[in-house]
């Protein structure tokens, strides 16, 4: 697909800035429409060069890889997938380019086998400086910590995107990248598939048709992690694979030697890179929850979860979000609600009745209503109510094509009156995954002991002072050094008597200095907005 006007070009007599480009084009990009090939009398089921997407993937690992063979068509043909009731169907599109940063790991190298005539690149940047006019859009797919500057460079660019989930790493990114979508006015989705389908259309249908009447305390959980998570931060060096360039994965954050606890595909455990299986799953099984009550920012919060350790996110978590009333739908009140989280092997407490061939399942969430029990599992899969009914009531959200979480995305790129409509397009998946982000926040905030409050709009917790310090990780005490270190202490200041010789120190108790203590708004800035280094910049806030 070609967006430029080689006639145009050919007769102009001024040269234009990059920058100037954009702004005089943004517009024009926006509002092009592709002319699909069977309006124009070509046989159904054909889709002519000039209807195809040049793709560019950002990110071809186990997400990656599996993501764009739902989008492009593979060169070399592969079984095609099915995930969460989307219908089976291989991609349509061209991808052009691929740029990962490990060109050793297996699902980039099937990536590269699939479509060997993109090009492929380390550097997301440099691919964007050779390819940027030859590409209509992007989809990104790195490590959490990775998702925002592609994305947001993109779209300046003119760019359609689909990222991953979550969204972004900090809540500030996903201000920014809700704000850059709606400024450029590209298609845009998130990688929330059970977002496009029957599930949360069923759910939404059935509570604001009045089924289940008022909800106050609703629940979400997951049995994840999956991967590896309560780590302590790895001591020893390790040599750098020959295919990985480790700086460009590292990109923005602090810079830490390589160490295989981190890549390949155990990043979500890691702070730096991670959001741990909050992050991960809240982005899939608290969407239904987020949609049915028309949920905005919560204003307050708690978190609580296993040990706290330095840069590893905790093996189980439980958090609690309190949202304001919203305004009432026709059938269904939006009061003050309650929404927990808990995963890591917790879950709320088992209905005393399930309907016949139900179970509790591992992952889901439930809305507790006046009336009724609205329960969905995985990915907002399975709409249920407890009460066993089935009731039948009006759609109230658009029905995607095929329940196609790609391939609806694929379309609103070419047809500007679908750009506000996909499912988790980023005006409507940025704030949501700000709110997720405010609880991962809560998590690591938990030693503070109270409930927080949160303003959502400047991003900020209202009750802590400008002098309050935290402590954000556990030391873990081994009695057996402890008393080691003591007695050989003593024995150093020459046989002192008990008492009098130096004790090692306690981190945590009187009269030591806890090292994992910090200004707690010090702390909570630097993770609501990353500082970004070594030479990465994310693109400006819009007004």
């Amino acid at each position: 697909m070609n967006k430029e006007n080689p006639d145009r070009n050919a007769t102009a007599k001024k040269t234009f800035s990059r920058r100037s480009f954009l702004k005089t084009t943004t517009a024009a990009t926006a509002a092009f429409t592709i002319i699909p090939g069977v309006a124009m009398g070509k046989k159904l089921g054909y889709q002519a060069p000039s209807d195809t997407l040049n793709i560019a993937l950002v990110g071809s690992g186990s997400q990656g890889s599996g993501d764009i063979g739902s989008i492009c068509k593979p060169e070399v043909n592969v079984p095609a997938q099915s995930m969460f009731g989307m219908t089976a169907k291989p991609g349509t599109e061209k991808l052009v380019a691929i740029c990962d940063v490990d060109w050793g790991y297996t699902p980039v190298l099937s990536t590269f086998q699939k479509y060997p005539s993109a090009k492929k690149y380390k550097d997301w940047r440099v691919m964007f400086d050779e390819l940027g006019k030859s590409i209509d859009a992007v989809v990104v797919a790195t490590a959490d910590h990775n998702h925002a500057n592609p994305s947001a460079t993109a779209i300046t660019l003119g760019k359609h995107v689909y990222c991953e989930k979550p969204l972004t790493h900090s809540i500030y990114e996903s201000r920014l990248l809700t704000k850059l979508a709606k400024k450029y006015g590209v298609a845009t989705q998130m990688g929330n598939q059970g977002s496009s389908g029957d599930g949360v259309r069923q759910a939404c249908a059935w509570a604001w048709a009045g089924e289940i009447g008022e909800v106050r305390r609703a629940a979400v959980w997951s049995s994840r992690p999956i991967w590896p998570q309560g780590l302590d931060t790895p001591t020893d060096i390790q040599k750098v694979p020959k295919t990985l360039d480790w700086n460009l994965w590292i990109a923005h954050m602090p810079l830490r030697p390589y160490n295989s606890a981190y890549h390949p595909w155990n990043f979500r455990g890691w702070w730096d890179f991670g959001t741990g299986a909050f992050g991960d799953m809240a982005c899939h099984n608290m969407h239904p929850v987020f949609k049915v009550l028309q949920l905005g920012y919560p204003t307050k919060v708690q978190g609580q979860s296993t040990t706290l350790k330095k840069d590893a996110c905790p093996h189980a978590q439980i958090v609690k979000m309190t949202f304001p009333a919203r305004p009432n739908l026709p059938g269904m009140a939006m009061p003050e609600v309650e929404v927990s989280w808990y995963d890591g092997g917790f879950r709320p407490m088992i209905p005393n009745v399930l309907p016949e061939g139900k179970t509790w399942q591992g992952e889901g969430c439930a809305l507790y209503g006046t009336k009724d029990t609205l329960v969905l599992g995985s990915h907002g899969s399975g709409a249920y109510l407890l009460s066993g009914r089935a009731p039948k009531s009006q759609e109230v959200l658009r029905v995607i094509p095929d329940n196609n979480h790609y391939l609806d995305w694929v379309n609103a790129c070419k047809d500007p009156d679908l750009r506000e409509k996909t499912a988790s397009h980023f005006g409507e998946a940025g704030p949501f995954n700000e709110m997720v982000l405010m609880g991962v926040l809560a998590v690591r905030l938990q030693k503070i002991n109270r409930i927080l409050e949160w303003d959502g709009g400047k991003m900020e917790f209202t009750n802590i002072s400008d002098t309050e310090k935290v402590s954000t990780w556990s030391e873990m005490f081994d009695i057996g050094k402890m008393m080691a270190a003591a007695a050989a202490s003593a024995k150093t200041a020459g046989g002192a008597a008990p008492g009098k010789g130096t004790a090692p120190a306690m981190p945590g108790m009187p009269g030591n200095e806890d090292p994992s203590a910090k200004n707690v708004k010090e702390f909570v800035a630097s993770l609501v907005k990353h500082e970004y280094l070594n030479g990465f910049k994310l693109p400006d806030m819009p007004a």
